[in-house]
């Protein structure tokens, strides 16, 4: 991972030179430094970085939920924000998860479409019978519930501890709830209500799409849980799947990583499997169409 990888780098005095040249190089990226330093500053990061692709940390990656994630998440991003191109397609910081779809749902017969009862209701049972589920769900719902002298929650505490929640507790409980299926209003509420939307979703007012993108991006976990959305999530109707990468499962597991960032994901009524971020496309300018097509990538995706 970034943190070994960055140890062993630092201990090595050709590679410790080098990445702290990067570090710089990046800093200075993010203070419009590149526009007004020379062409011998932008030689010294390009030769820089050309150095680091010999290393282990050019190839590192993190584990969601790992214990120094947003150290790990720093470290990837100051090597990779020399290389990116198109911001809808960043390659994913997270390293690959066998995950097959069948084996998560293996166990849940709560996923049953033949049940008449209410799926979604069948599922928060089953999580209370699990302990690590049970625990973790009690430990966003408190935050997500009571309400601050004068804010309905704690957002930020209420985002952490349901980032626990899809990080800790085993698919087949956290996805049982959240992926339901349903044939009433009653469950595709109770669906919707999963996540206590009204603390961890809702807002007074709806941002525009991409001024949210932009303040995702400003946080290590939420644009590395969207870059790991949108590269696991890419449709390609040519595909089996339709999905680019032939894996539900890792889009699933992408898609539930973005719950509990500023990022959030939900159902947006109790009538649709549509989903998106709170945010919408009104004043966006000349930029319409890029929002769109940032909009369309949760609620109009075959892949996911």
């Amino acid at each position: 991972d970034c943190v070994k990888a960055s140890d062993q780098c630092l201990k090595e005095q050709s590679c410790s030179t080098k990445f702290r040249t990067l570090r710089q190089c990046v800093a200075g990226k993010e203070s419009n430094f590149s526009r007004t330093t020379g062409l011998e500053a932008k030689d010294e990061c390009r030769s820089a970085m050309e150095a680091l692709k010999q290393k282990s940390l050019y190839n590192c990656r993190c584990k969601r939920g790992m214990k120094k994630e947003k150290n790990c998440l720093r470290i990837y991003w100051s090597m990779y924000q020399s290389l990116q191109g198109n911001d809808l397609l960043e390659d994913s910081p997270y390293e690959p998860v066998n995950s097959r779809l069948s084996d998560i749902f293996r166990l849940a017969p709560i996923v049953s479409v033949l049940s008449k009862g209410n799926n979604c209701l069948d599922a928060a049972k089953a999580c209370n019978l699990n302990d690590t589920c049970k625990r973790f769900r009690s430990a966003y719902i408190t935050p997500c519930t009571s309400s601050t002298s004068n804010e309905i929650c704690n957002k930020r505490k209420c985002h952490k501890a349901l980032r626990l929640f899809f990080d800790k507790v085993p698919p087949k409980h956290s996805y049982g709830m959240l992926f339901c299926s349903c044939r009433d209003v009653a469950c595709t509420e109770r669906r919707r209500q999963t996540i206590v939307p009204v603390c961890s979703y809702e807002d007074r007012e709806k941002p525009n799409c991409l001024n949210l993108q932009e303040s995702c991006k400003k946080n290590y976990i939420c644009r590395s849980r969207l870059a790991d959305f949108f590269t696991n999530c890419q449709p390609e109707s040519r595909s089996v799947s339709s999905c680019l990468k032939e894996n539900y499962a890792d889009c699933l597991l992408a898609y539930s990583g973005l719950i509990g960032t500023v990022m959030t994901p939900n159902y947006i009524d109790s009538s649709s499997l549509s989903v998106a971020p709170w945010c919408d496309c009104s004043n966006s300018g000349n930029d319409i169409e890029e929002c769109r097509k940032f909009l369309n990538f949760f609620k109009d995706n075959i892949c996911l």
